[in-house]
């Protein structure tokens, strides 16, 4: 017989319900019902469990909170002392029984549902607590019979302090078959073919795991009884869920259990983990729609932008110095400049595509400016600025067939020079993140090689553009001013950038690597500059005098080098100990993924700041806006919890953070508004007062959601 048209027949057989008074057990033909409590006695004012436990015949069935594709779940109604108030039942974690094409939820052989009662505090000790459970459920077999019980127990009230007993041993088993609260990040993916379960977890990858099911605590979110396909997506797994007759939306969350069974020994266990997922961020933020047309113009409207900021500006600005001493003489020669510096900005972004690609093809987990995690890379860098930065002071100069980052940057005949700007430009670039760059790195590192390496020579071609269409366009380089004295003026103060560039990486170096690294850092800075002075004052000496200078020169840049590498080296720190031994602010809290979970599981409001140290555009964001007392004052008035995640190190969890939003790199600002169901609302890169604040003005917790 069909199971829906049994269940409808077996409806208008009411008469076969039993009901049992008087007692705190009962018995129908297919189940026995007991009530049971965790205490034997009760204590004003406190919590106890109450428990119908139900001893099922075999190859019969009751129903589970969502019973599938039909059934009825088990109802309690309670009737308890005046002052008294009972919680909802708390489901054990179900099984799947199939009958043809019918797919069901529900429990076998026995179980315990559990609710939470609140005792009144007016309770008098010596006096009693009356119990009664009107229990009403569907049991099931080829046929169903609904069926209906009252179960009656007294318990008495005990004074405070008084031993109440530890109740049925049943309280405890029942409790430990509920699920509990999912350990791993949980997200539902939408897609044409219906929505997939990512769980990022690798513990359920183990070959000990012999099914993993997801059970939708509403009905017909999920069809009940469509395979559920499971795969491993890196260190994640994806259950392949199709839709149901009344499927999830994708701004809806996805609530149930998720039910994990594994052979541990000789023993298979199942344990159930709550879920509620909502739709992947990378599914709703602007990463997830682009195409890749999108993505190239957003990069390259990025790149244009990313000169503006205080990592690149200063180089733009010694390329338009350099520009000025021929500008008004031989165009070709200007053009040619133009396209050496484009080159080179390509010709960096190319070979830093190659290495994302290596890097993910490896299994990787990167995002932009991942460069800088390295403290060897910082302190090359900051040594590299330093150069620049005597050389643009005067204190050493290199000709352009040599080396192009100096004063061969404003010669005439410098081709290698503009390349090797535009080298630097590059170095400088990827610390910085623009407005339009966040969606366009995130969805090209997603992507296969050539569209990643498509994105990223966008990107490059932002960079390079300004100065390319000033050396191409001579309307543009009519504006220039006339060369004079004042272009070596103008060139000694863009030292100042280069060396207060250096000191910014010096200190970021100390987050990395400790207070030593400031030492190994500083030592080697004398060092280069005593190499540079003695380099300039013999190049123009004897044969031996300069041939000497030049050695002495190149050995203390060696000794430099391997220095700071051996030391470095020595003092790194790595991620984990970072984030142990940054103390947090009075308004913000270090990030992890459990603090956050548990934050939005309680429905509480977060603002969370993805950030590191060599990130500039997210060091003035802290400046301006979110140490702006304004800000601060808004954040405690909200009650808004206030975490802050610290990418200046290699971090996977927060670089899988990133790729959930869609994003490769830092900064990243999202508000979670209050309540467990509400969408978290991104913030641009570059951050106002007025931003944040008005983002802040989501519902209060009195608001009904």
């Amino acid at each position: 017989m069909n199971p829906i048209v049994a269940i409808v027949a077996s409806l208008l057989l009411l008469s076969a319900s039993l009901a049992v008074h008087a007692s705190d057990q009962a018995t129908t033909e297919q189940v026995q019902a007991q009530l049971i409590a965790s205490v034997n006695a009760v204590h004003p004012g406190e919590k106890i469990l109450l428990g119908v436990h139900q001893r099922i015949i075999p190859h019969w069935h009751t129903y589970w909170l969502n019973p599938g594709d039909s059934g009825i779940a088990t109802t309690i109604a309670w009737t308890l002392p005046k002052g008294a108030v009972a919680g909802d039942i708390q489901w054990p974690i179900p099984s799947r029984f199939k009958l043809g094409s019918v797919t069901n939820y529900g429990y076998a052989n026995d179980v315990t549902l559990l609710s939470p009662i609140t005792v009144p505090n007016d309770l008098i000790p010596g006096g009693s607590f009356p119990i009664s459970a009107k229990v009403n459920w569907l049991v099931c077999e080829e046929i169903c019979i609904p069926q209906e019980v009252v179960l009656n127990t007294v318990l008495p009230v005990a004074a405070t302090g008084e031993e109440s007993g530890r109740g049925s041993p049943l309280i405890a088993i029942a409790r430990a078959n509920l699920p509990v609260a999912s350990p791993w990040s949980i997200a539902t993916e939408h897609n044409k073919n219906g929505v997939s379960l990512r769980i990022v977890s690798t513990a359920l990858q183990s070959a000990n795991v012999k099914d993993v099911w997801f059970y939708p605590s509403q009905w017909g979110k999920i069809s009940h009884g469509a395979a559920q396909a499971r795969e491993i997506d890196g260190d994640a797994v994806v259950l392949k869920l199709q839709p149901g007759d009344a499927p999830i939306k994708p701004d809806e969350s996805l609530d149930g259990v998720l039910v994990v069974t594994e052979r541990i020994g000789n023993e298979t266990i199942s344990r159930g983990f709550n879920v509620t997922a909502n739709t992947a961020i990378q599914a709703v933020v602007e990463a997830s729609s682009l195409e890749l047309s999108s993505a190239l113009l957003l990069a390259l409207l990025g790149g244009v932008i990313l000169n503006l900021m205080p990592c690149v500006f200063p180089i733009l600005s010694m390329k338009a110095l350099s520009l000025l001493k021929h500008a008004h003489q031989a165009q070709l020669e200007t053009r040619l400049h133009g396209f050496s510096y484009t080159a080179g900005v390509l010709a960096s972004f190319a070979v830093l595509g190659g290495l994302l690609i290596a890097l993910k093809a490896g299994g990787a987990q990167i995002g932009w400016g991942f460069q800088f995690q390295s403290p060897l890379f910082v302190l090359a860098v900051a040594y590299l600025m330093f150069a620049v930065g005597l050389n643009l002071s005067g204190v050493f100069s290199i000709g352009g067939s040599v080396m192009g980052i100096g004063s061969s940057l404003a010669e005439r005949g410098g081709y290698s020079g503009s390349f090797f700007t535009g080298v630097l430009a590059t170095i400088v670039a990827t610390p910085c993140t623009a407005p339009f760059m966040g969606a366009a790195l995130g969805y090209a590192l997603a992507q296969p090689p050539v569209a990643l390496m498509a994105v990223l020579l966008s990107l490059g071609l932002g960079v390079a553009l300004p100065y390319l269409l000033l050396s191409n366009w001579p309307p543009l380089q009519r504006l220039l001013p006339k060369p004079g004295i004042w272009m070596e003026r103008a060139k000694q103060f863009l030292a100042f950038p280069m060396y207060g560039a250096a000191a910014w990486l010096v200190w970021i170096l100390a987050q990395q690597a400790g207070a030593n690294a400031t030492a190994i850092a500083l030592g080697g800075m004398i060092a280069i500059a005593f190499a540079s002075w003695l380099y300039q004052t013999t190049r123009i000496s004897s044969n031996l005098a300069r041939r000497s200078g030049t050695c002495i020169a190149s050995l203390t840049l060696v000794v430099a080098m391997v220095g700071g590498y051996v030391g470095i080296k020595a003092n790194a720190i790595s991620a984990a100990q970072l984030s142990n031994t940054t103390p947090a602010n009075d308004n913000w809290e270090p990030y992890s993924p459990e603090r956050l979970r548990t934050l939005r599981t309680e429905g509480k409001p977060v603002f969370l700041n993805l950030t590191a140290a060599w990130c500039i555009t997210c060091l003035v964001n802290e400046r301006v806006a979110l140490k702006e007392s304004t800000v601060v004052d808004a954040f405690r008035k909200t009650g808004i919890t206030y975490l802050k995640g610290d990418w200046t190190n290699q971090d996977d969890q927060i670089t899988k953070l990133l790729g959930e939003f869609g994003r490769s790199g830092v900064p990243l600002y999202v508000v979670y508004p209050h309540g467990t169901n509400t969408k978290p609302i991104v913030l641009p890169q570059i951050l106002t007062p007025e931003i944040v604040l008005t983002a802040l003005q989501f519902p209060s917790p009195t608001t009904k959601e």
